[in-house]
């Protein structure tokens, strides 16, 4: 097969429109194509008075054809197991159950490994409940909630499915197909941004899990590892739970998500090799979901869905503005996971029809300039200004929130404009100023009319910002060497998100593939 790229087309064009046009590109009669599919659909809405789908299509043709010199064969994207378990091993662990310790899981357990997955929270249904119970109730269950449980922090998102991660091997197809045979629409294979959505999340993670466990790997629910059982010589021997009980293996993943502060904690305490890392902090905004779409397409457009955006702004403080996990016709959600903290992200379902436009709008952070102190202030700077937007919000879980004229005039809103705020259970109209490093807000004030003369009616004075976004990724990293294990401590694998070796699901999925095949080997070959 061949790949063409670029191929484009009106939005409304007729369906035998595509093939004419890869004729056209061919350059050959018809009878020389003997097949296509389509691999991916994107579109170019740089003129807004003449947007075009965009297709990369995979033809074969007829044995006597003759290629264009351009043309480039389709690369193999099957994937083949890394190794195959022996007679007898001894089973590894995952921990953790969000998009990495779930590929990590599915992989070894399609490899014959039979994993164990341990997770502190539970399963996604019942975390489904305790999560709205905050939102609805202002109850937090620290175990389970938006951070915490079956499908990690992920689950209650977008649902976004793509990357800008290197991917020679083309794992993320792997992902991708995956999540399909699991329930999600076929059309993620195809679309240039495909997205789920929570609800179809919550059934595609109870899917894989079964095709997990009728491949022999096991769940262990509500079991939260609270030490490692490591000998003197830095090896491995397993992991002791909450309850006491202690499990034995010298393959470990340690698939965290980026909020599991007490087992970072843990991990610091016993000499595993950590370091701080850069991350992000800042704000949630929304707009009406409309405003989005007439300033990205004219109008709104049925066949592309609520429009999104991506921004970035240099403050005139050196500072690094930008928008971050944004989620078209999507709320603002309650994602602390912590007593005395708030800490908001965003959520879109499937269907992307709220009434608002949302995104976390972020300054960049580093060790160096903005928390030293060790591997682990990162996580104290984090606690600090989230419990800074609890009292301001009240002390209930509500969330401070501001509109953005007032933001910008640098006074305390004290009532809400025509844009509805999203986030439950509820905000209090107050100043963020008080909830954020004074250099975060001088660069967001710098950053939004800037924003606004690309988006028009960004900086509209109703806009609503909500504090604080606070989890953008991991505080650290747990640093591993190209077998993917611990730097310092043997048969310990970080992976994902929480380690710092990712950035949303689709990444989290592949650093997952990736690990698995590096515990795979490692016991086939010491056998």
């Amino acid at each position: 097969m061949l790949r063409l790229t670029d191929i484009k087309l009106p939005l409304d064009h007729r369906p035998d429109a595509l093939r004419a046009a890869i004729l056209k590109k061919l350059k050959l009669p018809a009878e020389a194509l003997k097949d296509w599919r389509v691999f991916k659909r994107g579109h170019d809405a740089r003129n807004r008075h003449a947007i075009l789908y965009v297709y990369t299509v995979d033809v074969t043709l007829a044995d006597d054809a003759r290629a264009p010199r351009d043309a480039r064969p389709t690369p193999d994207m099957d994937y083949r197991p890394a190794a195959a378990a022996p007679a007898r091993f001894q089973r590894p662990l995952v921990i953790g159950a969000g998009p990495c310790g779930l590929f990590a899981g599915l992989i070894l357990a399609q490899s014959g490994f039979r994993p164990i997955i341990l997770e502190r929270g539970k399963v996604v249904r019942e975390r489904t409940k305790d999560t709205w119970g905050l939102w609805r109730r202002s109850v937090l269950n620290p175990e389970s909630n938006v951070q915490f449980g079956e499908g990690g922090a992920g689950t209650f998102s977008d649902g976004k499915l793509y990357s800008q991660i290197k991917d020679p091997r083309h794992l993320g197809r792997k992902v991708l197909t995956e999540f399909v045979k699991a329930g999600a629409p076929e059309e993620i294979l195809t679309e240039a941004h495909p997205h789920i959505g929570t609800f179809r999340l919550v059934t595609m993670v109870e899917s894989l899990r079964q095709s997990i466990e009728a491949l022999g790997g096991e769940y262990r629910f509500q079991s939260k590892v609270v030490d490692l059982l490591i000998g003197d010589d830095r090896k491995l021997r397993g992991v002791r739970l909450d309850s006491g009980e202690e499990i034995l293996s010298e393959h470990v993943v340690l698939a965290l998500g980026h909020s599991a502060r007490d087992t970072f904690e843990m991990l610091h305490a016993r000499g595993v090799d950590i370091e701080a890392k850069p991350f992000s902090i800042g704000l949630r905004i929304e707009h009406p979901q409309g405003l989005i779409d007439k300033a990205r397409f004219g109008r709104s457009i049925p066949q592309l869905g609520a429009a999104d955006y991506k921004l970035v702004h240099h403050a005139r403080n050196g500072r690094g503005v930008y928008s971050f996990c944004m989620c078209p016709g999507g709320t603002v959600v309650a994602a602390t996971s912590e007593p005395g903290c708030v800490a908001t992200n965003g959520m879109s379902q499937y269907s992307r029809n709220e009434r608002n436009a949302n995104a976390g709008i972020v300054v960049g952070i580093t060790p160096e300039a903005d928390y030293p102190g060790g591997p682990l202030a990162g996580i104290a700077l984090q606690r600090q200004w989230e419990a800074a937007a609890f009292a301001a919000g009240g002390g209930s879980y509500a969330a401070p929130a501001q509109l953005v004229g007032d933001f910008l005039a640098a006074r305390a809103s004290t009532a809400l404009g025509e844009v509805t705020p999203s986030y439950r259970p509820g905000v209090t109209p107050t100043d963020l100023a008080a909830c954020l490093p004074g250099y975060a807000i001088e660069a967001i004030r710098d950053a939004l009319p800037a924003f606004g003369k690309q988006i028009k009616g960004f900086d509209r004075a109703d806009a609503v910002l909500t504090g604080v976004e606070t989890r953008t990724s991991s505080p650290i990293r747990i640093r591993r060497g190209d077998d993917y294990q611990s730097l310092n401590t043997q048969g310990l694998y970080p992976a994902g998100e929480g380690a710092g070796f990712a950035g949303g699901i689709l990444s989290a999925a592949v650093d997952g593939i990736k690990v698995a095949e590096a515990v795979a080997k490692s016991i086939a070959s010491a056998i």
